[in-house]
């Protein structure tokens, strides 16, 4: 199989189990939500077929109706290999907004270099407590001169679920937390999803990101994984491509709000 092909087959609308606490799913063929995640849930699928543009439309009113209902916002992930071709033009006509296009890219491990360490006075750690947790929150705030509110509530939600399918890191320096990742590790899968990167401004171009994904890589073929999955910004995505990434397909949050 292809890398999209795997892709889709293994990581699209998979569900963690156990689930978080306060999040619950629901299938509506061909779809699944996801509910209470974060204040947000989702809506994912594999593969939506050929569906007309009525029976397209009549799915996404069901959604919509059902997050109206928890007063909920919600994140439809389109991709660019999707179909209908039209799904795009139903979803903005629905009243979903576009946020930004991120590009999946996929590299195998075995391909990668896995000694790449962290620059000097740079030290990167796992993290496990809720203080920790809060300390990223506040790092991605300063990123994007806002942040998550529940940021570390989420990761904590999520760590006590199921601690061994979420590793969380930072890079600290100086006392500060500069970067931090985390990697997802889906049951039954082939791969690792990395997630996060967020690094202060000051901190750039000097290799902690790759030394993040370096370490996180090494626990996923660890835990006997192939693959490493990122939906990458276009800042991060040259850096991964020269790591040994390869670019599979597009994904593009379209999100509706109450």
């Amino acid at each position: 199989m292809s890398l999209l092909a795997d892709y889709d087959a293994q990581l699209r609308a998979v569900v963690p189990e156990p689930l978080p606490a306060g999040v619950s799913v629901e299938h509506d063929p061909p779809v699944t939500r996801f509910l209470g995640f974060g204040g947000q849930g989702w809506v994912e699928y594999r593969d939506l077929g050929e569906l007309d543009e009525a029976a397209l439309d009549a799915l996404i009113a069901r959604q919509i109706a059902r997050f109206r209902e928890r007063g909920e916002r919600f994140e439809w992930k389109l991709h660019g290999h999707d179909r209908p071709a039209f799904l795009a033009d139903r979803l903005r006509a629905a009243g979903f907004e576009p946020e930004e296009q991120e590009t999946v890219v996929i590299a195998a491990i075995a391909d990668l270099d896995l000694t790449v360490e962290p620059p000097g006075g740079v030290v990167i750690r796992e993290v496990h407590e809720r203080g920790d947790f809060e300390r990223i929150a506040e790092m991605e705030a300063e990123v994007w001169g806002e942040g998550s509110a529940t940021r570390a509530d989420d990761l904590a939600r999520e760590r006590d679920a199921d601690p061994a399918q979420l590793r969380i890191f930072v890079a600290e320096a100086e006392g500060r937390v500069v970067s931090a990742g985390w990697l997802r590790l889906p049951p039954r899968t082939e791969f690792g999803t990395l997630w996060g990167g967020s690094t202060l401004a000051e901190w750039r171009r000097r290799g902690i990101y790759r030394a993040l994904v370096a370490r996180r890589a090494q626990i996923a073929r660890d835990h006997g994984r192939r693959y490493l999955e990122v939906d990458a910004s276009d800042d991060s995505r040259p850096i991964l491509e020269r790591m040994g990434f390869r670019a599979v397909t597009t994904t593009t949050p379209y999100v509706w709000r109450p």
